[in-house]
């Protein structure tokens, strides 16, 4: 299939299916006698799985690692490795976005205080945007 037909099918537009191709996250596409790109059926299987590592969060460069194996010789225990170190990636920003909710929502209540009062809003260094966080010393804060 040409590269129109495997953006179609795969939802990639072609200037992105031939940056994964420039950058080794595909395989180099075959070349009709017309010097158009001819690509098979596997080329849409890897398509679909960058887009679906690219939904998880994974790196480009990840992805290369991945890229530099075939799909049959492809270490099961490398794309475990990977998926583990994500979950982590992806429970350390859960982490963080609760821990900035939180301080939003306090944000937002003392600050509806203060104007129902006719203050402006004064900052002390517990509310300050680099708040110490439990166990974390004074120095790295």
């Amino acid at each position: 299939m040409k590269i129109g037909e495997l953006s179609a099918r795969s939802g990639v537009a072609p200037s992105a299916i031939r940056f994964y191709e420039s950058s080794g996250l595909l395989p180099p596409a075959e070349r009709g006698a017309n010097g158009y790109r001819v690509y098979d059926d596997s080329t849409l299987q890897c398509l679909l799985a960058i887009q679906l590592a690219q939904r998880l969060g994974f790196s480009l460069e990840t992805l290369r690692k991945l890229a530099a194996h075939s799909a049959a010789e492809l270490p099961h225990e490398m794309v475990m490795q990977s998926l583990r170190e994500r979950l982590v990636e992806i429970e350390t920003m859960q982490q963080q976005l609760a821990r900035q909710h939180e301080e939003t929502q306090a944000l937002m209540r003392q600050l509806e205080t203060e104007w129902r009062e006719g203050r402006c809003l004064s900052l002390e260094p517990a509310t300050a945007v680099h708040r110490k966080r439990p166990g974390q010393s004074a120095r790295s804060a």
